[in-house]
């Protein structure tokens, strides 16, 4: 009898085994969405954890003759003349639009990315994988944008004219009443384009080969780490690829807040961003840049570290690796 009995559960122990791992797979839809609510939660998370930062470096760029003693000096004024609850300025707008472009960056970059693998095939995706990341963060990027837009509209609103509304839901209503939908959230998509897919664009790409490049130094398979020597690792590639992305960025960022500031002018966004452009120069593109890099090398390495935490933790670890592909 005891010999039947272990030999029933030698046969249902690996059934139910296997069920069990192919219980924590996920795949398709499920996946995806796993990954969009990773990558919403690490952008919101962190971006608005950031706005204190980015009220400061909004304010450098909107009126550089007031703040124009570097980023703590700026901040003091701020605090000194309007009180320190103005540094919260646009929390709401902020964590809701990108927990939204969290979403479809982070989740289309994985579906994307694995799309142009089938696509090419594993062989050919491996050996042009830089074109790959690109890609499909450029992609995942627009339609990223087309949910941020409304909400970087609004916020950027609230931060310079901090008598426009009371918070995100009066301010988004007020800028749609005012304005329309077209001049009041979307008289800064071209700007919000050209800043961030060139920003994504590098910092996926950028994260990608940092960590490609650590994993061939060490020479210890990622499943073999420890996890807090992943997210040391997802940190420190972050903050390169954050760095990076912030320079090549940054006067389109200044661009940006420029559009948005007053109500929608005459002629295209085309015409207004050349005129600007030849109105601020060199210089003055760049201005704020220093803020600029503290914010998104911080938070870009922030929003790599827990995007792969979160992953980890929903059993969404199963996305292809090209890089550990090209190294293996």
């Amino acid at each position: 009898m005891s010999s039947d009995k272990s030999s029933a559960l030698s046969t249902v122990e690996p059934v139910l085994g296997s069920l069990k791992t192919q219980a924590v797979v996920p795949t398709g839809v499920d996946l995806y969405a796993r990954f969009a609510f990773s990558g919403a939660v690490c952008c919101g998370v962190t971006h608005g954890a950031l706005t204190p930062v980015d009220v400061v470096k909004t304010r450098m760029q909107l009126d550089p003759a007031t703040y124009n003693k570097g980023m703590v000096d700026s901040a003091r004024k701020i605090i000194r003349n309007e009180g320190v609850a103005t540094l919260a300025t646009g929390f709401g707008p902020t964590f809701a639009g990108y927990f939204l472009q969290g979403a479809f960056k982070f989740g289309g970059y994985e579906f994307w990315k694995k799309t142009m693998i089938d696509t090419l095939g594993v062989e050919k995706a491996t050996a042009n994988r830089t074109a790959v990341y690109l890609g499909s963060a450029a992609i995942a990027e627009f339609f990223a944008d087309i949910a941020l837009c409304p909400l970087e509209a609004t916020r950027i609103r609230l931060v310079s004219q901090p008598n426009f509304a009371s918070g995100l839901a009066s301010g988004f209503a007020r800028l749609l009443r005012d304005e329309g939908v077209i001049r009041g959230f979307y008289s800064g998509f071209g700007p919000i384009l050209f800043k961030q897919i060139p920003y994504t664009m590098a910092k996926f790409a950028v994260y990608e080969k940092t960590v490609e490049a650590i994993y061939r130094v060490i020479k210890t398979p990622k499943d073999e780490l420890s996890v807090s020597a992943n997210t040391a690792i997802n940190l420190g590639s972050g903050l390169v690829a954050g760095l990076a992305a912030a320079v090549i960025s940054q006067p389109a960022d200044t661009l940006l807040s420029k559009i948005n500031k007053q109500k929608g002018a005459p002629g295209s966004i085309t015409s207004r961003l050349i005129t600007l452009s030849k109105e601020l120069g060199v210089r003055g593109l760049f201005l704020g840049l220093g803020a600029r890099l503290v914010m998104v090398g911080t938070l870009t390495a922030g929003q790599f570290a827990i995007y792969g935490d979160i992953k980890r933790m929903l059993g969404a670890t199963n996305s292809v690796e090209l890089s550990r592909v090209a190294t293996s």
